[in-house]
């Protein structure tokens, strides 16, 4: 006997979790463009009423088309009240983490001349501890730090052999003046030879690296090319550098293609910080926090972890079962019928952070939810990946394998409120 589907939760009944929003009626809440969704499913009824949004989240209430000055005077006064209380939360000598998790899912507010996206963002990583009295000596540490990572990997091999006699002959005092601090031929070993193919030379280490600098080079200059930030020279080698010097402190990531997508976010926030003491070390904070950021999910990246039981396949079969668990109907419709896995759309959603799927500024407030959640960033993204899944569920009950591969990989418009709700009713029920 065939077993019954598990029956659909009621909430998942309402046509808002069907189709996305015509541009019409709900605007993104954001007041980002985007282009044209393909064809969407009939209208909702109007007699349905909204889901209710993310707890007062701050930009929600950037509105639908016709709205009246005094939901436009609420929504302002929403804003400046939500940064009332990241400010005090920000001010205390031990910042609650708690607190601020709590306040950073409801939305990080923009605008009124203070952006404390940045700090907020640097808490949420770990990156700076939360006694406040300790952030001056964390910071400098830390800057510190990455300029001598500067200095140790972005040098080619000439000069760090340069570098390395320069500090042999310091320590030889009984050497003659006539020592210039260049090695004699004589003195040249099989190692410091740049045709050496010995595994402990730099010139081979050099080379062997060589197609992955390219990769980076590649990548960067494509980063968000619409977008004047990310096309100054000083930032595309501020994301340069990072790249690099992350592939080889990190050996068992390295550089995935892609990484520059995940990066750019981060950068971007940090570079803008209003305190310009903060701004111009924004290379150095954006390195640590990438590093922060990309340890939660550093399993999706390890190549020889791609078949265990915590590499990318592993996540991916994780949505599988969350998307089961929750919408059993869709999921047979998807995994059954229509063969239509994970690995076709999920892979880019998952490795790059939803970066690709949605506008640049739509992705750094679906970000503030992910990074401030208390489940973990990783699950987060999950739950996200299957609410975008629920969202159109009924243009993917009636698609075929044709059909929902091209709508899930150009992802159609949404209302960002509506997809951060579902994601928020599927807390708690991650598959372990």
């Amino acid at each position: 006997m065939r077993k019954k589907a598990k029956a659909v939760p009621e909430w998942l009944n309402s046509p808002l979790w069907s189709t996305p929003p015509l541009a019409s009626t709900l605007a993104d809440p954001f007041g980002t463009d985007f282009s044209p969704p393909p064809a969407p499913s009939p209208e909702p009824s109007p007699s349905v009423p909204p889901p209710p949004m993310r707890e007062q989240a701050v930009d929600s209430h950037a509105g639908r088309e016709g709205e009246t000055r005094e939901e436009d005077s609420a929504g302002a006064a929403l804003r400046a009240h939500l940064l009332a209380d990241f400010k005090a939360a920000l001010s205390k000598k031990v910042v609650n983490m708690g607190e601020l998790r709590r306040l950073a899912c409801l939305g990080v507010p923009d605008g009124g001349g203070t952006d404390v996206r940045p700090l907020v963002w640097k808490l949420l990583l770990g990156y700076l501890p939360t006694e406040r009295s300790l952030w001056p000596y964390e910071l400098e540490k830390k800057r510190s730090q990455y300029s001598a990572y500067k200095d140790e990997f972005l040098l080619n091999p000439s000069e760090k052999l340069c570098r390395i006699e320069e500090s042999k002959l310091s320590r030889k005092k009984e050497l003659t003046g006539e020592r210039n601090g260049l090695l004699p031929r004589s003195e040249v070993t099989n190692e410091e030879h740049p045709l050496s193919f010995g595994k402990s030379s730099l010139w081979n280490q050099y080379f062997q690296e060589s197609e992955i600098l390219e990769q980076i080079d590649r990548d960067v200059k494509r980063t968000h090319p619409d977008k004047s930030f990310f096309s100054a020279k000083s930032n595309q080698e501020s994301l340069r550098r990072i790249l690099i010097i992350f592939s080889r402190l990190y050996p068992s990531v390295r550089y995935v293609q892609g990484l520059n997508e995940v990066l750019a976010p981060l950068f971007y926030v940090l570079k803008n910080d209003l305190d310009t003491s903060n701004s111009t070390s924004a290379e150095a904070d954006t390195f640590f926090c990438f590093v922060e950021l990309i340890s939660g999910f550093k399993n999706n990246y390890c190549k020889h972890l791609d078949n265990s039981r915590v590499g990318i396949r592993a996540t991916l079969s994780k949505l599988s079962q969350l998307l089961k668990k929750h919408d059993e109907e869709l999921w047979r419709h998807m995994e059954v019928i229509t063969k239509v896995y994970p690995q076709y759309y999920a892979f880019r959603w998952i490795t790059l952070l939803l970066t690709m799927e949605f506008s640049f500024n739509v992705c750094i407030h679906i970000w503030d939810a992910m990074l401030g959640d208390p489940e973990g960033s990783p699950d987060t993204l999950l739950r996200i990946c299957c609410a975008m899944l629920i969202l159109v569920r009924k243009r993917l009950l009636v698609g075929d394998f044709t059909a929902n591969i091209q709508l899930l990989q150009h992802y159609p418009q949404t209302n960002i409120d509506h997809l951060l709700h579902i994601a928020n009713r599927l807390r708690g029920t991650m598959p372990s």
